[in-house]
């Protein structure tokens, strides 16, 4: 299946802007205390009984017998208490009227947002979903909705790992590019450099290329992501015997080979497992404490479970139209490509984190996200780990894994949207630029 499937072939739609609705304002109680405090207790029991109220509680009324006054004092009296009274309320009314202020654009975009993902879900039957959206270096949004488990009414929260499948090659893209600026990997070096193992058609292949899917070779799992049901080394060993599908550089072809290869370098270059690089340099660097690697069959505590509305070909009656569980595998050796576990904050700790240049030099930042080109100096779909969504001003990148959970990068911008869900083939890559479009407007 190719990376792209379910992004929206031109364009895409926008959402009207959201109803506003009042909210009212409330008094509190203490004001009418406050007017008596700043008025004399003649005057305020005046004004109680004009109103028609009673004096606010605490306030008690003068036990002193008030001396016989000519109409002419009254009449001055009553004047200046409502003089005084017209004054209060012209302060109060100016005091609230700063309360009642409009919403800034940043509130409504929330508000937008927070609206738009409810009513997603509930067209796509999304069971759980992770929203968070970073401006300007810090996160301004963070939303957790829904279940992260159905059947045992457990809701998301913001510790529920998400897996993020293929949107793992963004973190693999900057574990090599962290390689080339320590100057231990370049990318336009062949393949047999760093690897003695591979086959002799393998060994010409450019490291780019690997990153960027133009590498010509042949794919190691089947149209369903799997294996095919041979055990993983076995597997590695049926590809390696197939023919290459094309000249290196000649096309663009998303595969699993490249990024298995790529986990391979990293390992024999630092001398430590592929994932362990990983969260050493960029789960501890960006804060990611609960992030972690697996896939359906690893015991992962505080994982969604991950569900799914297409047919399973059985004979129940409501086969084609109801909620049941999706088992993903994805092989140890693969982990580079899809394995990585998450959660909407830590992804976007993450994404700040190599933003501000703390995880890359901004160069190695601005080159990882350059399109591949083929030989013919056509830009490939991909850069290094990237897929490329819009690659002049204002550049849109992204991560996009299992048809559930998607990243996109607004560097132009200076903004950034992450939405993980729990149903496979919900697809947030098809309404994720919809979000940041509230943002940008």
């Amino acid at each position: 299946m190719s990376w792209r499937a379910g992004l929206p072939a031109a364009g895409h739609a926008r959402l009207s802007a959201a109803r506003s609705v009042p909210v009212p304002l409330l008094i509190p109680k203490t004001t009418r205390s406050g007017v008596c405090r700043s008025i004399s207790m003649t005057h305020c029991t005046a004004l109680a009984r004009a109103t028609g109220r009673g004096l606010p509680a605490g306030v008690r009324p003068s036990t002193a017998r008030a001396r016989p006054q000519d109409d002419s004092i009254q009449g001055e009296s009553m004047l200046s208490a409502l003089s005084r009274t017209a004054v209060l309320a012209f302060l109060l009314w100016t005091g609230l009227s700063s309360l009642a202020r409009a919403a800034t654009p940043l509130e409504e975009a929330n508000e937008k947002t927070r609206a738009f993902v409810r009513a997603t879900m509930e067209q796509q039957r999304i069971p759980g979903l992770q929203v968070a959206v970073v401006r300007q270096g810090r996160i301004v949004l963070l939303e957790n909705v829904g279940f992260a488990n159905v059947e045992n009414r457990v809701p998301v929260t913001g510790k529920t790992l998400f897996p993020i499948n293929s949107a793992t090659k963004a973190f693999t893209g900057v574990a090599v590019m962290q390689l080339v600026q320590d100057g231990r990997v370049d990318l336009d070096a062949p393949l047999s450099r760093y690897l003695d193992d591979v086959p002799d058609a393998w060994r010409e292949v450019r490291i780019r290329q690997l990153l960027g899917h133009t590498s010509g070779l042949p794919e190691i799992v089947d149209t369903q992501g799997s294996l095919g049901g041979l055990k993983e080394r076995d597997a590695w060993t049926a590809v390696e015997a197939r023919q290459i599908e094309a000249h290196p550089g000649e096309q663009f072809a998303y595969n699993q080979t490249n990024y298995g290869l790529l986990s391979r370098i990293i390992s024999t270059l630092t001398g430590q497992p592929y994932e362990r690089f990983v969260a050493q340099r960029q789960f501890d660097a960006a804060g990611m404490a609960s992030t972690t690697f697996g896939d359906s069959y690893d015991l992962v505590a505080g994982a969604a479970t991950i569900y799914s509305v297409s047919p399973r070909g059985t004979m129940a009656p409501n086969d084609a139209d109801r909620l049941s569980h999706w088992l993903y595998d994805m092989p140890y050796s693969l982990w580079a490509g899809g394995g990585i576990q998450t959660t909407a904050e830590e992804l976007s700790h993450w994404i700040i984190a190599l933003t501000e240049n703390r995880l890359l030099d901004a160069p190695q930042v601005q080159r990882m996200w350059r399109p591949e080109r083929l030989n013919n100096g056509a830009e490939g779909e991909w850069a290094a780990g990237w897929p490329v969504l819009k690659s002049d001003a204002p550049r849109q990148i992204a991560g996009i894994g299992g048809a559930r959970a998607a990243f996109v990068i607004y560097p132009d911008e200076d903004l950034a949207v992450v939405v993980l869900t729990n149903l496979a083939g919900a697809n947030p890559q098809r309404f994720i630029r919809q979000i940041g479009d509230f943002y940008l407007r």
